[in-house]
């Protein structure tokens, strides 16, 4: 906020840009949240990867995959989760999960991913996580 002669004038930030039609990118409480949207099939994976590992490569990145705006995820959405999770704890980050739709719960408890990356059911939940939360090597 800033006073300009009198009047209060509030700026306020422009909402990010989204990186791609299936990937937003944002800062919240000190992590990176990549928030996946739409369809997570073979083409959203081939856009979404690049932002990912650049995300991922960082030494002890904080980061969380939100998967509340997804409308369909199939196993090249698992490839990404598996190969954020082993990136991040490779670099001795943090990686969390938040995931709600009962569909994709199922995949990731079939898959044994969720005793992995327990999923979350909302954003705050999963910031509120303790450090250890990334699951197990």
């Amino acid at each position: 906020m800033e006073q300009a002669g009198g009047d209060l004038v509030v700026r306020q930030e422009p909402a990010p840009a989204p990186l791609t039609r299936h990937l937003r990118v944002r800062q919240e409480r000190g992590h990176t949240v990549l928030e996946f949207r739409g369809e997570i099939d073979l083409a959203a994976a081939t856009e979404i990867a690049p932002h990912l590992d650049r995300e991922t490569s960082r030494r002890s990145a904080r980061v969380v995959i939100d998967l509340s705006r997804i409308e369909f995820f199939d196993c090249s959405g698992l490839r990404l989760l598996y190969r954020a999770r082993s990136r991040v704890l490779d670099r001795d980050g943090r990686l969390l999960l938040v995931c709600a739709h009962p569909l994709t719960l199922r995949v990731l408890r079939i898959t044994g991913l969720s005793r992995l990356l327990p999923p979350q059911p909302t954003l705050d939940a999963a910031l509120e996580q303790p450090e250890a939360a990334s699951g197990p090597v």
